[in-house]
């Protein structure tokens, strides 16, 4: 019985707002740790996200048949490449959040559907005119924000930036992880991805922070295992990156598919109120709110749209 049709339980919300909660948290508490290098926290989030996810791997690979085995070891390019795409999102983000506001940031990273038809545009296939008037709208929002941003304080410009080009390279992971979730099971594609993505950010970090590789650094790039911060990556890696993400999968069995990117959607809201209520962002000017909502305006039709395609298809 699909989604659509199957009565949805009262379960399948809650876990549904609980993902939501646990996505939503993860730019707050990644500012909650202080003095450390914004690729060094990525890495750390990656890395630890790794561990979680081993178990799966190792069960989902045990229980695979030979075909399935032998497609899996033919995809390893595609998913080296959502892992490159992975850690090019996190490392471009941690950065944004270093030099733009955590609403700033939670806004134009989460701006990958405009990019799609963005993309759309250049390479000249047709896009519906809602999904036209969605990006202009959602662009038109996005430019309110950049140009209200100069009157706020801890707003720039490059943090913007950091944060698009984190929604830019998220839609190659996605793109991927299209292409191979058709078949391949959650944790045979989840642990390589993650897996590449947290060696590339840990390189990442030891060039270009000068990040240490020794144990014992507490600003290290396995610094997260000492007392100081685990309970922040433990929680990063088990909430938004176990809880949240996996939780989103598990409720498609009974919520359309269209109600969990309309939720999603809300993403940068919550993201800002969890903010707030830490105390790590301060209440955005008008020129924010008005172009923020313009950019989940934006995002709401081409959501809609989006979902009406698949739905005749």
């Amino acid at each position: 019985m699909s989604a659509d049709t199957e009565v949805t339980p009262a379960f399948a919300w809650v876990i549904l707002a609980v993902a939501l909660f646990a996505v939503s948290s993860a730019g707050a508490v990644f500012e909650l740790i202080e003095e450390i290098a914004p690729v060094t926290k990525a890495a750390w989030r990656l890395q630890a996200t790794a561990v979680v996810l081993l178990p799966g791997f190792l069960w989902q690979y045990a229980r695979a048949d030979g075909e399935m085995r032998q497609r899996f070891s033919g995809s390893a390019s595609i998913l080296a490449v959502s892992g490159v795409c992975l850690a090019v999102h996190f490392g471009s983000w941690l950065m944004s959040l270093e030099l733009t506001t955590l609403t700033h940031s939670l806004l134009f990273v989460t701006a990958h559907p405009l990019v799609i038809i963005a993309g759309l545009w250049l390479l000249r296939r047709p896009a519906s005119r809602t999904q036209t008037a969605g990006a202009l709208v959602g662009f038109v929002g996005a430019g309110a924000v950049i140009l209200g941003g100069g009157a706020e304080a801890g707003v720039s410009l490059w943090g913007d930036f950091l944060a698009f080009v984190g929604a830019v390279a998220v839609v190659g992971y996605l793109a991927a992880g299209r292409a191979l979730r058709a078949w391949m099971p959650l944790f045979l594609y989840a642990f390589p991805v993650t897996l590449v993505a947290a060696v590339l950010l840990t390189m990442w970090a030891v060039v270009q922070e000068g990040a240490s590789l020794g144990f014992g650094e507490m600003s290290g790039v396995f610094g997260w295992l000492g007392a100081a911060w685990f309970a922040y990556v433990a929680y990063l890696a088990l909430g938004p990156g176990l809880v949240g993400h996996t939780g989103i999968n598990a409720v498609l069995r009974w919520i359309p598919p269209l109600v969990i990117s309309m939720v999603l959607i809300m993403e940068p809201v919550i993201g800002s109120l969890i903010g707030w209520m830490l105390g790590v962002d301060v209440i955005p000017g008008a020129w924010t709110l008005l172009g923020g909502a313009g950019m989940i305006a934006g995002l709401i039709l081409v959501t809609l749209e989006k979902h009406s395609e698949q739905e005749t298809v």
